[in-house]
């Protein structure tokens, strides 16, 4: 039997895009390439010094020593396949997402487990086709060592992992980073050719909006309006309103990129806070002294805030 112990180690981890839609329009010419795709990722993996871990299915899993030459590799990776993809037909093309992990992890034999492998995985889901995603404890030990560039890209939710892992898209060549707002969101697809005479369908972030925010104005103008035409001198209303125009605040903070989700949440319940207080006016301010705790920890958490490298 075999003895587990614990070390540091860098998880690379891979898997096709659309797998099993390229299995379902050719399972042997798909096969054939994806042989021929992972025996050129295992040749790089092991020229900067990894392993080969597994491969199951269209995956393949490898550790580094150095976080560095993990990062090297997978952009030495999506660089070489994208040469081949260049050569194929397009329908045929082969495209492969990594995420990569620094962490603390099970060795048992030749096998890893753990957290620092889940949450390689995990990254991986998150990356576009042709494209890597790097937690923060990779970014932390090469962004000043590899001549790329960094796209943050928020929290990122991980089972038993309180808080979430803060991640980033390594910035190569043309390839889009991925919205992670949602949970296990797939890369975003090409946008539709446009035809003369049929209207362009809306974009990704005016469809959240109207989600998130256009239903909520709807039903709170609703509201105001029904206030006003039963009047009996109380302003009944606001406190459905207020709670709803809250619920939908917090809902597009969570679906934006641009914005720290930590730092609005504070925002918005500030601003809650000092509407509360002006509806129940009874001559005290009471709502700046939680104001002035949750502008002090907002400060703080910009200060502290992940960066992303150029």
């Amino acid at each position: 039997m075999s003895e587990t112990s614990r070390k540091l180690t860098t998880i690379f981890c891979a898997d096709v895009q659309d797998y099993s839609r390229l299995m379902g329009k050719d399972e042997e010419g798909t096969l054939s390439t994806l042989r021929r795709y992972r025996d050129a990722m295992k040749r790089l993996i092991e020229a900067h010094g990894g392993r080969v871990v597994n491969t199951w299915g269209d995956g393949v899993f490898a550790e580094f020593p150095s976080v560095v030459e993990a990062v090297r590799a997978a952009i030495d990776t999506q660089n070489e396949l994208a040469g081949y993809n260049a050569a194929s037909d397009p329908g045929k093309q082969m495209l492969f997402r990594i995420g990569l992990n620094l962490g603390d992890v099970i060795a048992d034999g030749n096998d890893l487990y753990g957290d620092g492998v889940n949450i390689a995985a995990r990254l991986q889901s998150r990356a576009a086709a042709g494209g890597i995603v790097i937690s923060n404890t990779v970014y932390d030990q090469v962004r000043n060592k590899v001549a790329v560039g960094f796209d943050f890209l928020g929290q990122l939710e991980v089972k038993n992992i309180e808080g979430g892992v803060p991640s980033y898209a390594v910035r190569i060549g043309g390839v889009q980073v991925v919205d992670t707002a949602a949970d296990y969101r797939s890369a975003p697809e090409p946008a539709p050719a446009r035809v003369p005479g049929v209207a362009a369908q809306e974009e990704p972030a005016l469809q959240d909006w109207r989600r998130s925010i256009g239903v909520s104005l709807v039903v709170v103008i609703g509201l105001a309006a029904l206030n006003m035409l039963t009047w009996h001198g109380e302003f009944w209303a606001k406190w459905p309103i207020l709670a709803i125009l809250w619920v939908a605040a917090f809902r597009f903070a969570r679906s934006s990129k641009q914005v720290d989700i930590g730092i609005a949440r504070m925002a918005i319940t500030g601003v809650g806070l000092v509407a509360i207080n002006l509806f129940t006016w009874h001559g005290t301010p009471w709502a700046i002294w939680p104001l002035l705790g949750l502008t002090i920890a907002a400060a703080l958490r910009w200060v502290n805030r992940p960066r992303s490298g150029a």
